[in-house]
């Protein structure tokens, strides 16, 4: 019988200790060792005591004479999905697909599955649904739900012996959490069994160029649970965001390896399940206010440009520390800005609350987005509602200056195309590709942008110092 001991895991990195220890050496993560009980396998020789063969292994040969997967690969019938994948499906890759619950994992999965079922073998291994509870979701948003086979089991081995004996191109284990090994003796959904689970995916994914994808659990931070040597495992790995009280999902690439990671994905829910949207801009901007507090930002992600509304709040505190809050966009960035307003353009911001919200439920991390913020605050602060005819980009600098972005051609063309007349941006960007353009407005520094955009500050609306 195999000796059993047992361990301390580390259930963010995977570290293993021989007691507990309150904090990871590792990650740093505090309290996230958990006591597990392994056994060795039986018959495993240690790293010392193999030897070499004369010819039995795999032999290395040039990269000239390796055949790219970058040319198979196929469709999963959904653009958006296709574009955040880098082109489509790569036989042999395993996704990482992760969202809070209700966002809609297992239906944008399962449509996959419906769209690439039409002319491939497809599997999907729903280890937290019944059959019949797949089904019933499948009659309303699958187009020929006969066509897919569904495994309802959550050991590994009978997962794998079925993947052997279908051979499907295109399979979706639903959730990786609930799968375990019967060679371990931890819970399903522990360190052991997620790390276990994935890389005997990974390894049959490998062999026989059948695309896996995971769905994977969240944490209550919005990250995937479990081991962080989980995504390192993956090919890639996909995030859902967006409100489950709204219809607008987006999905994105936090690491792919065959594609870029800039690229985003929208889709709007549905009954019939997600629909995707070809054009955002008019998405997000369907119920835009033209009230002071509310500035267009022309983003970019990857090879999509769309238009979104940045909305501001300024009100006077009532607390010792004036809050600086923000939804869809970095709290600590929104914090530079106000001080940047306070300093280079003197708006009297340190005794008062700021709310910055990006409408539409999503989320921009462009530095780029630093002048709507900008300036939303500024028209909440002053009462002023900016033209509603201009869009603007750029990024503020410590000092107060607006800094270039990236593709500013392309953000001008796209705000043209939804029928803005002026945009701003950095003077750079205004003097370099966009010299020639009238409608075009390049600012030097922050100030500078306020004024423009807003106005002078008049004798009647600055703020009447109260007595004591």
């Amino acid at each position: 019988m195999p000796r059993r001991q047992t361990v301390f895991i580390c259930g963010q990195c995977g570290r293993r200790e021989g007691k507990w220890m309150g904090r990871c050496l590792d990650c740093g993560a505090w309290n996230s060792f958990v006591e597990e009980v392994v056994s060795a396998p039986p018959g495993r020789k240690s790293g010392a005591a193999r030897t070499v063969g004369a010819g039995s292994g795999p032999r290395a040969v040039a990269l000239s004479d390796v055949s790219s997967s970058a040319v198979s690969r196929f469709s999963s019938g959904i653009d958006e999905f296709d574009r955040v994948l880098g082109g489509g499906v790569v036989p042999g890759s395993v996704v990482l697909v992760g969202g809070e619950p209700g966002i809609g994992k297992s239906t944008l999965l399962l449509q996959v599955l419906d769209n690439v079922a039409a002319g491939r073998p497809v599997l999907l291994v729903c280890g937290e649904e019944s059959a019949a509870q797949v089904k019933m979701r499948a009659e309303r948003i699958c187009s020929s739900p006969g066509a897919v086979r569904v495994l309802s089991e959550t050991s590994l081995d009978a997962v794998l012996t079925e993947l052997e004996a279908e051979r499907p191109e295109l399979v979706v284990i639903d959730s990786i959490q609930t799968l375990y090994s019967d060679e371990l003796s931890s819970a399903p959904g522990s360190v052991s069994q997620v790390r276990e689970s994935a890389a005997a995916l990974q390894r049959l994914a490998k062999q026989t160029g059948t695309a896996v994808f995971l769905v994977g659990h969240v944490t209550k931070d919005g990250a995937i649970a479990g081991p962080r040597v989980l995504e390192h495992v993956v090919d890639t790995v996909l995030q859902f965001e967006g409100d489950r009280n709204r219809f607008y999902r987006v999905l994105r690439a936090t690491k792919n390896r065959f594609g870029s990671t800039n690229e985003m994905g929208v889709f709007e829910m549905a009954v019939t399940g997600l629909r995707p949207v070809a054009d955002p801009s008019h998405l997000f901007l369907s119920e835009q206010t033209t009230g002071p507090g509310s500035c267009t930002h022309v983003a970019v992600e990857g090879t999509r440009c769309f238009l979104v509304e940045v909305q501001a709040l300024v009100h006077p505190t009532e607390l010792s520390a004036p809050r600086r809050l923000a939804t869809g966009f970095d709290r600590n960035r929104l914090a530079m800005i106000v001080a940047v307003l306070g300093r280079h353009a003197r708006l009297p911001l340190s005794g008062s609350d700021v709310f910055v919200n990006i409408a539409g439920g999503i989320r921009i991390e462009e530095p780029a987005a630093d002048l709507a913020v900008a300036l939303a605050v500024a028209s909440a602060e002053r009462q002023a509602p900016p033209p509603s005819s201009t869009a603007v980009f750029g990024e503020i600098s410590l000092t107060g200056e607006i800094r270039s972005a990236a593709q500013p051609e392309r953000r001008f063309a796209e705000a043209a195309k939804i029928g803005f007349t002026t945009v701003l941006m950095p003077g750079r960007d205004k003097r370099g590709v966009l010299a020639g353009e009238p409608s075009a407005l390049g600012v030097a520094d922050v100030r500078a942008a306020v004024s423009l955009l807003l106005g002078e500050r008049t004798g009647s609306d600055r703020p009447v110092q109260q007595g004591v």
